[in-house]
């Protein structure tokens, strides 16, 4: 996978409009790997397990942590009218 921001935000978009949670989730998983898990938990201020359990298909990934995935990734969530 690449690791440009815009290739990250097309895999991530693509994973939003299918609607499956446990997409977005594998979705951010798979980019926050690709980006390198220790830069990810340093931004957010977590150890890496704590975010490895949370990106896995058993974890229940909460809003706020989600939020902060995306952000420590360089990216933004928007909504859009469908």
């Amino acid at each position: 996978m690449s690791q440009t921001r815009e290739d990250m935000a097309a895999y991530l978009e693509a994973a939003l409009e299918d609607g499956d949670p446990a997409l977005v989730v594998a979705a951010l998983g798979d980019i926050a790997r690709a980006k390198g898990m220790t830069h990810i938990t340093s931004e957010m201020g977590i150890g890496s397990e704590s975010l490895d359990r949370a990106l896995s298909r058993e974890g229940n990934l909460e809003l706020a942590t989600l939020l902060k995935v995306i952000q420590a990734l360089g990216l933004r969530l928007r909504a859009t009218p469908i």
